[in-house]
């Protein structure tokens, strides 16, 4: 298979902490610095949350201002992808960080479970979050937790709703959604290519299925996403030491499966992005 794959890395997320593993990039200069060597090592995309002062999760857009800068400045071309989730903020502060333009914003369109509380996407927040992002002009990726979440994404962009080509991303393994299970996988990757052939996908497995649903991923002709906000391991007994150590292991999955892995340019182009900012 010829296809490029496109790597997204997960640098930071809302959970993982120090304590968990060191490695995990909570100030905006260790995320630039973490987020650059997994640029090097052959990721496309750098999917973004950012912290406060005390390290909890937060939507402060000054703060995605500053880590957006530093990326543009320190991993020319890369894809900026700013990070609207539920962890970081309530209601429309989630999307406070949308005028500044990110190529590409995380979205959800709709509600599950989590480990330990709900997930909430109410409607008229998804549809707002959708409207910002068209204004904006930031394509969403969609992050989708349960089936009915990737069949609301191909109606929204049926109709109009979502900015850009149709990017739907996979989420399996997190406790109480939707478990990491190939039988399931299989009809998501089948669901999009009859309802929704011209779109992307990717695919994103929690903790130890991270690997797992790489290679699946990859095997079937899709992207995937990797990194410490996902996973802080590279087995049981093994903390990752990097973002960019987890990056090499789907770069090797891919040589593995005969896909190479994408450009910043390709990734771009596939997804139908405007040019990196100069």
């Amino acid at each position: 298979m010829t296809k490029p794959c496109i790597i997204c890395v997960a640098i930071t997320g809302s959970v993982p902490t120090k304590a968990d593993n060191p490695a995990v990039p909570i100030t905006v200069a260790e995320q630039i610095e973490s987020t650059q060597e997994a640029f090097e090592a052959g990721a496309s995309i750098a999917h973004c949350h950012v912290r406060d002062d005390a390290g909890a999760p937060t939507s402060d857009p000054e703060r995605f201002a500053r880590l957006k800068e530093g990326l543009e400045t320190h991993c020319p071309g890369m894809i900026v992808q700013l990070s609207t989730g539920g962890r970081s903020g309530a209601g429309q502060a989630r999307g406070g960080m949308l005028p500044l333009r990110p190529d590409m914003a995380s979205l959800s369109v709709g509600s599950n479970n989590f480990p330990t509380r709900v997930y909430e996407n109410p409607p008229d927040l998804v549809d707002w979050l959708a409207s910002e992002m068209r204004t904006h002009e930031v394509v969403p990726e969609v992050e989708a937790f349960d089936l009915s979440h990737i069949l609301r994404a191909i109606e929204m962009h049926k109709a109009g709703a979502l900015f850009g080509p149709l990017y739907v991303q996979f989420v399996m393994g997190v406790k109480n959604a939707m478990p990491a299970d190939r039988t399931v996988f299989d009809f998501y990757v089948e669901i999009m290519r009859s309802r929704a052939p011209d779109a992307e996908w990717c695919a994103a497995g929690i903790g130890a299925q991270q690997i797992v649903v790489n290679e699946w991923a990859i095997a079937a002709g899709g992207h995937t996403r990797t990194g410490l906000e996902d996973n802080v391991r590279l087995d049981r007994a093994t903390l990752a030491p990097s973002n960019a150590a987890l990056v090499r292991r789907v770069v090797d999955l891919c040589a593995k499966h005969d896909r190479p892995v994408a450009t910043w340019q390709e990734a771009r182009q596939m997804l139908g992005l405007r040019p990196a900012a100069a």
